[in-house]
């Protein structure tokens, strides 16, 4: 029955998320609701759900025009009730913003595979991604997709190569105009710096060390069966499934480094995820699996809200 609800992209899933997101928003964000209200708080709580579910729609949008899912709306739904196993994760605006335009670089980036308009898939990728490090600085490793896509569609050619680094030139010099014309100094805007951290007892709870090991353990078993099926695809759209599994580490590596850890730089490893798990959903041929492995993932964090 769940699987046969999420199986089509229908207006009640994308209602359905849309609540689930919101509520997942608001756990993070409880000030909001105990504190008086002001214009402020209130509007930048708008716009921190609209980006949200923003991220959620091109994330859909990646799944199903590059056949990642065949139509279904598993993979918002299970964005969805990740971010609702682990409110935390919508705690730094900061990360909502960068992790946004990182899927709006990833959607340019596999629409590589056409092989049409390179030079202005490769600037837009390079262009969303560079915004997304002014928001967090260790979004630039996102640049390593860039990398290896070029190597595997372009054949070499130098205006492919040097359009990326436009791209990032292009919003260095859009973030310093704005610097100056607003803070009056050249690079007041760029807050995000490389720092790390490597202490991890900020994840020393129940709820969060459940859902981490859930998330992981399930990612890990789809990624197993994801990785046979790119063997099935068609040679000119192998590459870019093969980059998921990749932005997934990617976001990994993010996490370990990251210089607050609140839980919030997991947000990264959703998307990516999201799609692993959606494609190996869709290829199970045991309905009755099908259903028990979706269900556990979606009651997953209405559990861990009544236990904790």
């Amino acid at each position: 029955m769940i699987t046969r609800l999420f199986s089509k992209s229908k207006p009640i899933n994308f209602i359905a998320v849309f609540f689930i997101t919101l509520l997942a928003l608001l756990l993070s964000h409880l000030k909001i609701l105990l504190e008086p209200k002001t214009i402020t708080s209130v509007s930048s709580f708008v716009l921190l759900f609209i980006v949200t579910y923003l991220s959620l729609l091109v994330l859909n949008f990646v799944s199903v025009k590059n056949k990642f899912v065949r139509g279904s709306s598993y993979d918002i739904i299970l964005y969805a009730v990740f971010l609702l196993s682990i409110p935390l994760l919508l705690s730094n605006p900061y990360i909502i913003f960068a992790n946004f335009f990182v899927l709006l670089g990833l959607r340019r980036l596999i629409s590589l595979h056409t092989q049409r308009d390179l030079a202005k898939k490769l600037f837009d990728a390079a262009f969303w991604i560079s915004v997304a490090t002014i928001f967090y600085f260790w979004s630039i490793l996102f640049f390593i997709l860039i990398l290896i896509l070029l190597i595997m569609y372009t054949d070499n050619v130098v205006k492919h190569w040097l359009t990326p680094f436009v791209g990032v030139i292009t919003v260095f010099v859009l973030a310093v105009t704005f610097s100056i014309l607003y803070h009056g100094t050249f690079f007041t805007v760029f807050k995000s710096l490389p720092y790390v951290n490597f202490d991890y007892t900020i994840y020393n709870s129940p709820s969060v060390i459940i859902a981490l090991t859930m998330l992981f353990s399930f990612g890990a078993w789809a990624t197993i069966f994801y990785a046979k099926s790119v063997k099935g695809q068609k040679k000119s759209i192998r590459p870019v499934f093969k980059i998921i599994p990749i932005a997934v580490f990617i976001g990994f590596i993010i996490a370990v480094l990251a210089p607050q850890k609140n839980g919030s730089e997991f947000l990264f490893i959703l998307g990516p995820l999201a799609i692993i798990i959606s494609n190996y959903i869709e290829s199970m041929e045991s309905n009755w699996f099908k259903e028990l492995f979706l269900g556990l993932l979606i009651f997953m964090p209405f559990i861990l809200l009544l236990i904790f």
